[in-house]
């Protein structure tokens, strides 16, 4: 791993703003404040097979799964460590229905913040990387208000920061603030985030795909013919790739941060929205993804650039290198003119 200078999350982010002489602090405040419900979670998930909090919690989430009960401690730890701090007028969580207000009895800040409180819980009982996702704007409507709906439907383009946090063999923190994308690795014998890889870049082009294929059957023709063609032998174009899933969105994008490839959760005959939510998984990986030097769209438009239209709208989402996703968009934008 290339040597850095000793750098935590919190310096890095304050000489980040001192470049920027608008910036007000609050920023800096708010990841902070992330940072620390991040350790917190992190502690929770590596103990998680030692206490009763592994399994259902019987309920049902908005999308009609079934809610992990990791899945709403990460939930409830979030609104607590971000609800007072003074810099938020409104959250919004994939596990809430709706908007989550901040308590009268604090401060209105200027900022949004939304978020995926843990991201792969499938995989929780399996021991597989598990992560927070989060997307933060700057609010629309009047500021000492209360926070709005029309505040978080906002583009992707409107995102002020974003990030994620993988929690595996090690919790690694990844941000940008839409200048570079830069990740943070967890010393736990001090408990703070070291600076691990400081503006990551994506290769143009890689090896790897990432797919859930047992999906194949319902896919559009294009992404059929465009998965083949990555199967095909051919040394001039670097063929075959090799299939990396694992079916955690955070773990996958991770993996293709360092490595490059591409990660694909499409649309399909079942789905014709495809599965991941815009505003709370796809919105964030791409503007994180765009700041590494590669690409994100839904197949035909770039995902920062969709129109949300609900809380919890699904979007497909191909992103990664910026070569390998231009080509799944030839082979599905061919396929469609020759039907």
């Amino acid at each position: 791993m290339e040597q850095h200078k000793f750098m935590t999350l919190s310096r890095h982010i304050i000489e980040g703003e001192k470049m920027h002489p608008e910036a007000t602090g609050e920023l800096s405040y708010l990841l902070r404040d992330l940072s620390l419900a991040a350790k917190v979670i992190s502690l929770e998930v590596n103990k998680a097979g030692l206490v009763d909090i592994l399994g259902f919690t019987g309920d049902n989430n908005v999308h009609g799964e079934q809610v992990k009960k990791l899945d709403m401690y990460a939930h409830d730890m979030l609104i607590r460590a971000m609800d007072h701090g003074g810099h938020l007028c409104v959250m919004a969580s994939e596990e809430e229905v709706e908007i989550i207000h901040i308590p009268k009895k604090h401060k209105v800040g200027k900022y949004v913040l939304l978020f995926d409180p843990l991201d792969g819980s499938s995989n929780i009982d399996a021991n597989v990387s598990i992560g927070t996702i989060f997307s933060i704007y700057q609010r629309i409507t009047p500021e000492n208000t209360p926070g709005t709906l029309e505040d978080c439907l906002q583009q992707g383009t409107k995102q002020v920061a974003a990030g994620y946090v993988v929690y595996g063999s090690s919790t690694i923190f990844v941000y940008t603030a839409g200048h570079g994308t830069h990740a943070f690795t967890l010393d736990p014998s001090f408990g703070e985030f070291l600076l691990s890889y400081e503006n990551l870049q994506i290769p143009k082009k890689a090896k790897i795909y990432s797919i859930n294929e047992g999906n194949y059957l319902y896919w559009h023709k294009g992404l059929k013919k465009y998965i083949k063609y990555l199967q095909e032998e051919d040394k001039e174009t670097d063929r075959p790739y090799s299939s990396r899933y694992i079916g955690s969105m955070v773990a996958d994008i991770h993996r293709n941060m360092l490595y490059g490839g591409i990660f694909m959760y499409p649309a399909d005959s079942r789905h014709p929205n495809g599965k991941l939510r815009l505003m709370y998984e796809c919105n964030p990986m791409a503007f994180l993804i765009e700041n590494a030097g590669g690409r994100a769209s839904n197949g035909k438009q770039r995902i920062l650039e969709i129109k949300p239209e609900k809380l919890h709208q699904r979007v497909p989402i191909f992103a990664g290198s910026e070569e390998d996703v231009k080509m799944v968009e030839k082979f599905m934008a061919k396929a469609e003119k020759e039907e």
